[in-house]
């Protein structure tokens, strides 16, 4: 028998082993997809056994056959509200790592803003509307500010914490080296707190469709959330329900581009 205690690896004489190999993601993406077919199919035929009447639960072929009615424009309402998702979102990463940035420059600025974005948060965004009308009016600019709202503090929040994670040792350098502002936060700080920006994101990516969603329930004239309000008094279910589908879309694609961002900007090792 061969003495295996001695047996040298595949890459011995080499400068470096082989790298490890990733796990091919098809197959799990593969069993995602057949589960919610698997699910479409069983409520298909629940919905046909048990003949639930439409306007109760309408058949996923029942809701497709809406999207072939001009009378909804879908195409115009989606990209509406995409435009209030997606705005909102990226103005509160923005303003959310600005503020995070401005908030470790200054522990005096910390103890004064920060307990008021606190508090800022705690509002009802609901509660809100009202006066979103009152000061602005109907149309996509409040809804991208609501949005904003419900955006802003977990990125805010998850920013700060990543900045004040960076190493002191890091900081005394850079400023010993009579390094910038703008110096330090692209090489240390931007870099340490991507994990932590990238986590707030895509909590807030999360919150953007209920952002727009509840802006276009209260003051809106076009929009998904508005379209739902209109076919509730008719009873029309099955449109109802594809708006919440096209609706769990742009969500989800708003979450896909962050964690494609994300594997972007932090490749795994």
């Amino acid at each position: 028998m061969a003495d295996l205690t001695n047996a040298a690896p595949a890459w011995a004489g080499t400068s470096e082993p082989p790298p490890p190999t990733r796990p091919n993601p098809w197959p799990r993406r593969a069993a995602v997809i057949a589960v919610h077919l698997a699910i479409l199919a069983a409520w298909q035929i629940a919905v046909d056994a048990l003949h639930i009447r439409a306007f109760i639960l309408p058949s996923p072929t029942a809701m497709l056959h809406t999207l072939q009615a001009p009378t909804y424009a879908w195409l115009s309402n989606t990209l509406v509200t995409a435009a209030e998702i997606f705005g909102g979102f990226a103005l509160a990463v923005v303003a959310g790592v600005g503020l995070a940035l401005m908030l470790s420059w200054s522990r005096l600025v910390t103890l004064l803003l920060f307990p008021l974005f606190v508090t800022l948060n705690m509002i009802p965004k609901v509660a809100l509307g009202p006066l979103v009308i009152v000061w602005m009016g109907y149309g996509i600019i409040p809804n991208i500010l609501i949005t904003f709202s419900l955006c802003l503090f977990p990125v805010l929040l998850n920013t700060a914490r990543g900045l004040a994670e960076i190493e002191p040792d890091m900081l005394d350098l850079v400023h010993a080296l009579k390094g910038s502002r703008w110096q330090l936060f692209t090489k240390i700080q931007l870099p340490g707190a991507l994990p932590y920006i990238f986590s707030g994101m895509k909590v807030a990516a999360i919150l953007a469709v209920a952002g727009a969603v509840v802006g276009e329930f209260i003051a809106s004239e076009r929009g998904l959330g508005y379209l739902m309000i209109q076919v509730q008094s008719t009873l029309d279910t099955a449109a109802m329900l594809m708006a919440v589908v096209l609706l769990t879309l742009l969500g989800v694609l708003l979450y896909g581009l962050c964690v494609a961002l994300e594997t972007f900007a932090l490749p795994p090792e």
